[in-house]
């Protein structure tokens, strides 16, 4: 079983592989030697499909088990939905000893994570990702937030998991438009440091090398985190594609689910930044084509400009300047500044 470890305060370590589910239990009980409570944080899709195995696991190994069970999608991240876990944890009563488990996606790890660092000034918390996209990313580093009605993840907190457990065997249940979400993230990854991994998910087969993407895609995580764990330098660049994809899921009010707008945002950006002569000729459509070898969609059917009052808001704007991260070419990128006032001819060529 392939094991990463993140040096973070505390370090921590990834588990990945096959049927890794049913001895959960036994790793907490490990890492958390005098926890009473085990509280599992989970949507209604996941809940079904993995949640019973995860608590009889932590049964088993002798924890006081809780659900909260929230309505699955992006919509269900916000301060509504994390006031009511806080009722859950008080219900149950959680304490700092105990354990939050977020089982799910994206949604489910920014929603307990973040009650985690919250609830009693802080809680561990461990990820169970089950899908592709959390897996390769959102469920390490330790960010978490929840939306608000003016931007995606303004407001959350810096708290680093104390352990994943990525069991593969989650991830052959998903619906091929899920897994995609996986997909453009993993793409992400070798655009901006790694043309072999890159090269791994172009031609459409990702599926037949889960394994292998998953822990590069992680490694590459985690010497970020390690040198840059509250994202003021290097670790800005995983957020290729975001700018653009954050605003793209507000403007079609999450429509397009955050893989998939990143990708967009991607092919959008790469094809302005050629054509600014910040990227080699040719990298957008690289991208564009290994999107496309999963049926994804590579552009923005409305307006690029219509999404600059989305982006002004962006969390990453530091002053009057937002940090875009460009693509010299695959496995290679760099930070570039732009002023506010400067988006729209930054953006908006002939057309857009």
């Amino acid at each position: 079983m392939p094991s990463i470890t993140v040096h973070t305060a505390p370090a921590y370590d990834i588990h990945i592989g096959a049927g890794l589910l049913p001895s959960t239990g036994e790793r907490l009980r490990k890492l958390f030697p005098k926890a009473v409570s085990a509280a599992v944080v989970t949507d209604d899709i996941v809940h079904g499909l993995y949640a019973p195995a995860l608590l009889d696991s932590l049964r088993a190994a002798g924890f006081k088990t809780a659900e909260y069970v929230f309505p699955n999608g992006e919509e269900s991240k916000n301060h509504e939905r994390l006031l009511e876990i806080y009722g859950f944890l008080s219900a149950n009563a959680v304490t700092r000893s105990d354990v939050i488990v977020a089982l799910g996606g994206g949604v489910a790890g920014d929603l307990a994570g973040y009650a985690a660092a919250t609830w009693l000034r802080g809680v561990p918390y461990v990820q169970i990702p089950t899908t592709f996209l959390a897996a390769v990313d959102s469920s390490v580093g330790g960010k978490t937030a929840v939306n608000i009605p003016t931007g995606k993840n303004l407001v959350g907190a810096f708290w680093q998991p104390r352990l994943v457990v990525c069991d593969t065997d989650t991830l052959a249940t998903l619906p091929h438009d899920i897994f995609c979400d996986g997909v453009a993230e993993s793409i992400k990854y070798g655009v901006l440091f790694d043309e072999t991994l890159f090269d791994l998910l172009a031609d459409g087969r990702a599926k037949e090398r889960l394994d292998e993407i998953i822990r590069r895609c992680v490694d590459y995580k985690r010497q970020v985190v390690e040198e840059d764990e509250r994202d003021t330098g290097r670790r800005q660049l995983l957020n290729f594609g975001h700018t653009l994809g954050h605003a793209i899921e507000r403007e079609t009010h999450f429509a397009i689910s955050h893989g998939k707008a990143v990708g967009i945002g991607m092919v959008e950006l790469t094809e302005r930044t050629e054509r600014l002569g910040i990227s080699a000729s040719g990298t957008a459509e690289r991208i564009a084509s290994a999107l496309r070898s999963y049926d994804m969609q590579t552009h923005y059917e409305g307006r690029i400009r219509d999404l600059i009052p989305a982006m002004r808001g962006d969390k990453k704007r530091h002053g009057g300047e937002l940090s875009f991260v460009v693509a010299q070419c695959v496995g290679l990128s760099r930070l570039h500044p732009v002023k506010v006032d400067a988006l729209e001819d930054f953006l908006c060529g002939k057309g857009d």
